[in-house]
């Protein structure tokens, strides 16, 4: 009899390596082979035509180079504050789809936060650019108000970059937070109000700590595509938007630059990483269970 068992669990674990190789190539060879094959660019110096050498110079320019480092943490201090107020935004939305309303008006609120996604976020970008420019929609509406005597522009700034981003990254922070908040016991709710506690309290004591997991998955998502975001930084904030992937971008295509726009891609992983790390440690929570 134990002969066959092992056979079966020998069987059942080939059978698990074939239905998870797809998901290993895929990591492979889009994920980890790209990034490894891009910190070996960064590590060489061109010194003649084909030849290069080892060297850390590229890393090293970061750090002495201001306007590198400095834009980096500009980015990521936008990011964060992003992350915190797609956050702060999304969870009362999330309450709401998740306790208040069920059936059909459900359904229609999450088709609402998906409809967004059904186009490409340059047409997204280009909507809040219409919106926002000198002679946009909102602008006229100013206008013809009495609100503004003149045009006003709203693109440009870091302001429309902040609602670009938040606009981009919602989805991604109300999902996992109407996933958690949907396992919430409402009679914990209902206890808490029972024995005194009002919005603040049982909100800070009861909804936050149940929501954490979906708040702090939610957080690094959106912190991440924040953080790694070109495309709205870029058209919303022009050409002074300084943002750290627009660096990345001058060095790989307008200074043909590869070994630099490398390392600052690697800087950029390693750096957003060891900022996921520490909130994590600050949060308490682990990834493996945030993950879950």
């Amino acid at each position: 009899m134990a002969a066959p068992s092992v056979a079966a669990r020998r069987l059942v674990g080939i059978s698990t390596l074939l239905l998870m190789l797809p998901l290993l190539l895929w990591l492979f060879l889009l994920i980890f082979l790209p990034h490894l094959d891009m910190f070996a660019v960064a590590l060489r110096e061109r010194v003649g035509f084909g030849e290069y050498r080892f060297s850390w110079m590229h890393f090293e320019l970061f750090f002495s180079e201001s306007l590198y480092w400095r834009t980096f943490l500009r980015t990521a201090v936008m990011s964060m504050l992003t992350t915190l107020l797609t956050l702060i935004i999304a969870l009362p939305i999330a309450w709401y789809i998740a306790k208040l309303v069920r059936g059909r008006v459900r359904s229609l609120l999450f088709m609402a936060c998906l409809i967004p996604f059904w186009v490409s976020e340059l047409v997204r970008t280009y909507g809040w650019m219409i919106l926002l420019r000198e002679s946009g929609v909102i602008s006229g509406l100013l206008q013809w108000s009495g609100l503004a005597d003149a045009p006003v522009e709203m693109l440009y700034n870091d302001v429309a970059i902040m609602v670009g981003l938040i606009y981009a990254s919602m989805l991604f922070m109300l999902v996992p937070l109407v996933t958690t908040l949907d396992s919430l016991d409402n009679s914990l709710v209902e206890a808490a109000y029972d024995l005194g506690g009002n919005h603040f309290t049982v909100t800070r004591d009861i909804i936050i700590p149940h929501a954490m997991p979906g708040i702090v998955s939610g957080s690094i998502v959106v912190f991440m595509l924040s953080l790694g975001n070109y495309l709205t930084p870029v058209l919303l904030g022009g050409k002074d938007s300084l943002w750290f992937t627009e660096q990345i971008f001058t060095q790989f295509i307008t200074r043909f630059n590869w070994e630099q726009g490398a390392a600052f891609g690697v800087l950029l992983l390693v750096l957003s990483s060891m900022i996921v790390w520490l909130g994590l440690k600050l949060s308490g929570q682990s990834f493996a269970e945030t993950m879950k």
